[in-house]
């Protein structure tokens, strides 16, 4: 069995581990099958792009004032540890600790006023941009992966439409659009297995049906034969585990990225798969003791992975449609404790953003002289969601989903996309 480890290995303030032990698989979520998840996304309207959202969620809450917004005026108990650097774009100064960023500030946009964030130790509002508690009734908010898998299906290329690698939010459109997460048995055949056998076998099960397909008036049998093809497509094609496999990876990319860090480089390689949302968490960032000794760790391998994911879509001209969104379920507080750490803080963060087509190399608003408040130009979270959604193609201000009650939802409440970045 091939099992992939992503994510930190400790765990938050809450006493919930954030482990996430993966293994590749042929089930879905729930015991869904590939070809029922197939089945499910028939339902969605099937456009064919090349778009994608690679949406990384780091886990604990990240220092936003010790990475993106530093405060070097600021008294002692607030500044902290780290100095600022020049980068690639005047007046825009990062951390220290992220030398190679600092070298590719144009090809990135970070918002240093982000608001509307929750005091959860839960990436919920950084997958759906609402709370829990929204539309509980009815199922709570789905998240943006289900959202794009149920308007815009899968691309054509045999790989589900949205891959995510935490939990994340159905909502309302219930477990039809829910995430496939490679776990269970093996996408590739093994043994004395072969394409031909396997639709042998496909073909057999059909023909043992007869009896039920001489009473099916409706079509349904005919349909359940198409989505189960095309499941058994996925494994002959290899495409999906091949992208899972990072062994046929280029090892001088794979240098690149750096250890501990398989999750983003996985992601580029299922974007270019033909998977349309990929999500997952990065964790380690809950710091309410030791803030600058862990990020001393933290930090580099960021700066590392990170810039070889926007080097990397660069290079292979995926940079104007896959959109990379980064951030936290909320900042950390301005005031140093008594243990060097630091503690939650949901009245501003920041939030990381690249490619897309968007207009890169700017940061956009402004925190308080402590990194408090947000300052100049607050923007909601809900906006960088609905940015997201204009970089798929979806217009938040014309798309709505008829809830399980008959009634329309809008994607967001905050329906334009940044006007900075678009």
């Amino acid at each position: 069995m091939f099992q992939i480890n992503y994510g930190s290995t400790g765990r938050y303030c809450d006493g919930m581990s954030r482990r996430t032990a993966l293994k590749l698989g042929f089930a879905g979520l729930g015991g869904m099958t590939l070809a029922g998840l197939y089945r499910a996304e028939a339902a969605a309207g099937i456009t064919s792009s090349n778009k994608a959202v690679i949406n990384i969620h780091l886990g604990g809450g990240p220092s936003h004032q010790d990475m993106f917004d530093l405060k070097p005026e600021a008294a002692q108990e607030f500044r902290g540890e780290f100095n600022p650097i020049k980068t690639n774009v005047p007046g825009f100064d990062i951390c220290e600790h992220f030398p190679q960023l600092a070298k590719m500030t144009d090809k990135y946009a970070v918002i240093r006023s982000l608001i509307g964030m929750v005091d959860d130790h839960s990436n919920f509002h950084t997958q759906t941009g609402y709370p829990r508690s929204d539309l509980r009734n009815i199922g709570g908010r789905p998240g943006i992966g289900s959202v794009i898998a149920r308007l815009m299906g899968p691309t054509g290329s045999g790989a589900p439409p949205f891959i995510a690698y935490n939990e994340n939010p159905v909502g309302y459109l219930g477990p039809v659009y829910m995430a496939y997460r490679p776990s269970g048995g093996d996408l590739r055949l093994t043994g004395s297995m072969t394409a031909d056998r396997l639709e042998s076998r496909t073909n057999l099960l059909s023909s043992l049906d007869s009896i039920k397909r001489e009473v099916d008036h409706s079509g349904q049998m005919k349909a359940l034969d198409s989505f189960t093809q095309r499941a058994v497509g996925v494994v002959t094609s290899g495409d999906v585990a091949n992208a899972l496999d990072l062994q046929k990876e280029d090892p001088k990319v794979r240098e690149r990225y750096g250890k501990d860090v398989d999750s983003f480089l996985t992601a580029r390689r299922l974007v270019e798969a033909g998977v349309r949302v990929v999500t997952f968490d990065w964790g380690g960032w809950d710091t309410h003791s030791d803030n600058f000794s862990q990020l001393k760790k933290q930090l580099p391998k960021l700066d590392r992975a990170m810039s070889a994911l926007i080097s990397d879509l660069h290079e292979r001209g995926m940079d104007k449609d896959v959109s990379i969104v980064m951030w936290g379920e909320f900042g950390r507080s301005p005031r140093i404790n008594m243990t060097s750490g630091r503690d939650h803080w949901s009245r501003v963060a920041m939030c990381f953003l690249a490619g897309g087509g968007m207009k890169t190399g700017q940061f956009i608003g402004s925190s308080t002289k402590n990194a408090e408040e947000a300052k100049d130009r607050p923007i909601h979270l809900q906006e960088v969601f609905s940015t997201l959604y204009h970089n798929m193609g979806i217009d938040c201000n014309k798309t709505s989903i008829i809830d399980p009650a008959g009634r329309p939802q809008f994607l967001t409440d905050h329906r334009d996309p940044i006007k900075e970045l678009v």
